[in-house]
């Protein structure tokens, strides 16, 4: 690992800082606006959906709404620019999706698994990626599901442990390679380091590995192009990057790993504007945002002639502490580039600045 030295740093600045009366579990911007969301649980057990303004130096609360269950995770990746309604997965295995102008009755609603969905990712909407607007949900029961909304209560498709295998607690999940019509995946990382990649359109199980730490998050570099890096955090400190241009019959994916800190690192999101650059978020309530560094060859052939790939370097742009609890969830801005904002446990959410991206 390396670090960018001297005045070409970026600097990582908290522009507003907003106290919340509930715990946070999710942000995400709203596309295409200066509103942002944030979504959790009430101290009596309901769910909260807040919708903010950024108004200058300040958030002011547009609506506040209620539901009955906890709400852990929103995704609005599978609906249009012209829509922009929000998928949620609740404490109770719902998933719904919300039109935020009459949010009282949900446009869509599954019952989709026996247990908390964990986590939530959405394709095929927002003009990115090809093919059918998907939502994956992944859950503490076990399973990962892929559900169209045009169709109702049934998913597209249900990966789940076969016959005799122990179910294991799906704590994070990410489409991918959704450049065509026929061609996207699903990763899936799980509570005991397994991570697994499914190919939906051969409706397979491609790729699998274990990190041996629980996967907090996955996300790929970007959804809408040939899988490139998938970036693993997890419950220690560590994240592994993968790149999945080459995959060797034997040894699967080259990686490279760093640990950043000593505690989990709960989210990894990538600057929607330069794949290279990410960010993840830790359990010390601190940032780091990375750059990754291409080999001069990204693959070479081993002693048998096969393709195999050659893991880059990671290089650390900047490190800052924000609270003294975990940061849990951490969205960047797709329409003005280095605005992000972070849900934490102080029951804070923060919007940021991150200056001189353009100069990396």
């Amino acid at each position: 690992m390396s670090a960018v030295l001297g005045s070409e740093r970026p600097q990582v600045v908290s522009h507003v800082q907003q106290a919340l009366s509930y715990t946070v579990f999710d942000c995400k911007w709203v596309p295409r606006s200066a509103r942002l969301m944030c979504l959790g649980s009430a101290a009596r057990g309901t769910g909260v959906i807040q919708l903010y303004e950024l108004r200058g130096a300040r958030l002011e609360v547009l609506r506040e709404i209620e539901k009955p269950k906890p709400i852990k995770c929103g995704t609005f990746g599978a609906t249009s620019l012209q829509q922009r309604y929000l998928a949620t997965g609740d404490f109770d295995g719902n998933l719904n999706i919300w039109n935020l102008e009459a949010p009282e009755i949900p446009v869509y609603s599954v019952k989709g698994h026996k247990e908390i969905i964990n986590s939530i990712d959405g394709v095929g909407g927002l003009g990115i990626g090809e093919g059918a607007p998907e939502i994956v949900t992944g859950s503490r029961d076990g399973t990962v599901k892929v559900w169209d909304p045009r169709q109702n209560d049934t998913p597209v498709a249900n990966m789940e442990p076969v016959q005799g295998e122990s179910k294991r607690d799906c704590w994070t999940v990410a489409f991918g390679n959704a450049y065509n019509q026929e061609e996207r995946v699903v990763c899936a990382g799980y509570d005991n380091g397994d991570i697994k990649l499914f190919d939906l359109k051969t409706m397979s199980l491609r790729w699998e590995t274990n990190i041996k730490n629980g996967v907090c998050s996955v996300e790929f570099d970007r959804k809408d192009i040939n899988m490139n890096k998938l970036v693993a955090t997890s419950l220690e400190g560590k994240f592994h990057v993968f790149d999945m241009r080459t995959q060797h019959p034997a040894k699967g994916f080259a990686s490279v790993s760093e640990k950043a800190q000593k505690s989990t690192i709960w989210q990894v999101r990538h600057l929607p504007q330069n794949r290279d650059i990410f960010m993840t978020s830790g359990g010390s309530g601190s940032l780091h945002l990375w750059k990754y560094e291409y080999p001069a060859q990204r693959s070479k052939k081993d002693s048998e002639g096969s393709e195999m790939g050659v893991a880059g370097s990671l290089s650390l742009l900047q490190n800052v502490t924000l609270s003294t609890q975990p940061i849990s969830s951490l969205d960047w801005s797709a329409d003005k580039k280095g605005l992000c904002v972070c849900g934490a446990f102080d029951q804070t959410v923060r919007v940021l600045i991150v200056t001189k991206l353009n100069k990396i």
